[in-house]
């Protein structure tokens, strides 16, 4: 991916910490939902760091409730009602994130996205970013047997976009991200910028590279 490179055939991203900031608007449902049970409204890095891993997430962070405890499944449903209703209030790209969209577009590059975000969510929040026409494919869990780390998702994208995974690239702020990217033989990049609890495991993952910000992706993609 330097100047002396070959393009890459595809660049794939994971949605949440990676393209989209979706945090303020996980933020604003659950301490929404604390509010309705009497709660005060928690700091928003505290929430932040926990938003990669969804709603099951959110519910241990506002309540401390696994899904085994009897109370878990009506707040689980009632936090997804409420983000469902608002998908896009708040949430925006990555600031520079665009930039790096028209790029890859100028250069006749296809990018999409895979995420284990359900497309009940997933679909209407690109459309409501504009995102829609832009992106070459959406994959969510729905579409697939299995959820990422498996690279079922990853593999489905890169037929749809009619690209070589082994000459693609996946992006993503999570563990399972990158072992996903490995499992499809594709070039991974993990990104420090996302929403992530230990920023300094990154290192671990073995991603092929780290960008700390949305400009260093953008020079590595370029």
């Amino acid at each position: 991916m330097t100047a002396s490179s070959s393009m890459p055939s595809t660049v794939l991203f994971d949605l949440d910490g990676t393209l989209i900031d979706t945090a303020p608007d996980f933020i604003r449902c659950l301490n929404e939902l604390r509010q309705a049970h009497g709660l005060p409204p928690l700091l928003a890095p505290h929430i932040r760091r926990s938003v990669s891993n969804g709603a099951r997430a959110m519910i241990r962070v506002g309540f401390g409730l696994e899904p085994e405890h009897p109370d878990y499944l009506a707040k689980h449903t009632a936090f997804l009602d409420l983000y469902e209703a608002g998908v896009a209030v708040e949430t925006t790209l990555f600031e520079g994130v665009e930039g790096i969209l028209n790029d890859l577009e100028a250069r006749g590059i296809p990018w999409g996205i895979v995420t284990n975000k359900p497309v009940r969510f997933a679909a209407p929040l690109i459309q409501a970013l504009g995102l829609e026409e832009r992106c070459a494919t959406l994959i969510c869990p729905d579409h697939v047997t299995h959820r990422k780390p498996h690279p079922e998702a990853l593999l489905l994208a890169c037929r749809e976009v009619g690209a070589n995974p082994a000459a693609g690239v996946y992006v993503g702020d999570h563990e399972r991200d990158i072992e996903a990217g490995r499992n499809a033989g594709m070039k991974t990049i993990a990104v420090r910028y996302g929403y992530i609890e230990q920023p300094e495991c990154v290192d671990l993952w073995q991603a092929d590279i780290v960008a700390d910000t949305v400009s260093d992706l953008a020079k590595l993609l370029q």
